[in-house]
């Protein structure tokens, strides 16, 4: 921790570092006044109650940087973005050209970043229409003339690339990764306004469980920063090799396996199928056909964020979906034959196939415990509010894992920076 806090000290006592971090918070300033300005033609209030009532539609309101809630200009926000980078992510496995280009240094990866704008287009036109579907079917918009549908869509798709140019901005001229920046922003900025609604319900009760809760909060945040850090550091030795009169390799090193492979992206997949059974009963709820409504309620009754079976089924979601992505993202056989390329060999352990299948049962056992971890957090709500019966301070596990991923990758890109100047100073 003290690290951490001098690293943030020393960037603002230097004079390059504090300009970055002046125009991140300038961007900052911008992109929150954005934030407050609503599409005409919504009705806020109920589109709050509306908000409250899903963990879909908050997880969507995570991504779009907390401008959905208040349906502003840039009420789809960042989550076309996110989808198209998962997506292009996706993509670079199955497709040999996109994945010989995503290795061609800066030049491949600029280029990966121009089809993922472009792809975030028709991904933004897409969501701001079904989010005009869902929100009319609701009562909540009020259009009547196609006109002002299209230039509502054309205001949240212009709204979603003006974030996404903010979120480049900051990558550029400012400190971190501009996306995660951004999303941290939303997330952060309504905390204000949880605890406002926690204080307007103040008894003695309420204080004990309060500090319950805030204990809790820093375990799950100081478990978060372990098992995110948390390597298994696989060790990796390279043979002598001699050229001439010289002699080359004989190193040792490790290769470092993450603990948390996947990141949040699992219970982003496992939150968007968990959530559909409840959604289609709240649609299905107000046909006529009494059967069928008394079917859907009953649906949107089991699968309710505060019941059993829905967390038990997110957990499980949530673990498969980690194994999945884990084992998209990870190839043994790929790692293997790099480390065989080289003359490299895992002590104990024959280069080839066996080096592959070491890997892999390393790999599936770091994975099951990462993936408990992810799944707990997936579920932190719905505990938390158990455990303390407080529901208005509680903030989604992707939110809480969001957020001090974030903190963490901006400690260290300032840390990289003020090393780099140490480096730079060293040589002058």
């Amino acid at each position: 921790m003290n690290k951490y806090l001098s690293s943030i000290t020393n960037a603002f006592k230097t004079p390059e570092l504090q300009k970055k971090l002046f125009f991140t918070a300038f961007i900052f300033l911008v992109f929150r006044i954005f934030a407050h300005i609503p599409i005409p033609g919504v009705d806020l209030v109920k589109l709050k109650t509306l908000f409250s009532q899903s963990e879909l539609l908050g997880l969507l309101d995570i991504f779009s940087g907390g401008t959905l809630v208040n349906f502003s200009v840039m009420a789809v926000g960042l989550n076309p973005y996110i989808n198209a980078s998962i997506i292009f992510q996706l993509l670079t496995m199955v497709f040999p050209k996109l994945e010989e280009l995503s290795k061609e240094g800066e030049y491949g990866r600029e280029k990966i970043n121009q089809y993922t704008r472009l792809l975030t287009v028709p991904l933004a036109a897409v969501q701001g229409i079904g989010m005009f579907a869902l929100l009319k079917s609701q009562g909540i918009i009020q259009v009547q003339s196609p006109l002002t549908l299209a230039s509502m869509i054309v205001t949240m798709t212009a709204g979603t690339v003006l974030l996404m140019w903010f979120g480049e901005l900051i990558s550029e001229f400012g400190i971190g990764n501009g996306i995660s920046l951004l999303i941290f922003a939303g997330i952060v900025g309504r905390l204000p306004v949880s605890f406002i609604q926690t204080l307007s319900l103040v008894n003695q009760e309420l204080i004990v469980n309060a500090l319950i809760f805030l204990v809790l909060a820093f375990l799950v945040i100081g478990a978060i920063v372990f098992i995110n850090e948390a390597v298994r550091q696989v060790p990796v030795h390279y043979a002598k090799r001699i050229r001439g009169n010289k002699m080359y390799g004989g190193s040792s090193t490790y290769l470092p396996l993450r603990l948390n492979q996947a990141g949040v992206i699992p219970i982003i997949f496992a939150v968007s199928i968990v959530l559909i059974p409840s959604m289609l009963g709240r649609f299905v709820s107000v046909i006529p056909n009494k059967t069928l409504a008394d079917i859907a309620n009953f649906i949107v009754r089991v699968f309710s964020t505060d019941s059993i079976i829905y967390n038990l089924i997110y957990f499980i979601l949530v673990i498969g979906f980690t194994y999945f992505y884990t084992a998209v993202t990870f190839n043994p056989q790929k790692i293997s034959g790099e480390i065989q390329k080289y003359g490299g060999f895992i002590p104990g352990i024959r280069p080839g196939t066996p080096t592959a299948n070491y890997l892999n049962y390393i790999l599936t056992r770091i994975t099951l415990a990462g993936a408990v971890f992810l799944g707990v957090i997936a579920i932190l709500p719905a505990i938390m509010k158990q455990i303390t019966g407080i529901s208005t301070l509680t903030i989604g596990g992707t939110g809480i894992l969001i957020v001090v991923s974030v903190v963490l990758e901006t400690v260290k890109s300032l840390e990289a920076q003020l090393l780099m100047r140490s480096y730079e100073g060293f040589l002058k």
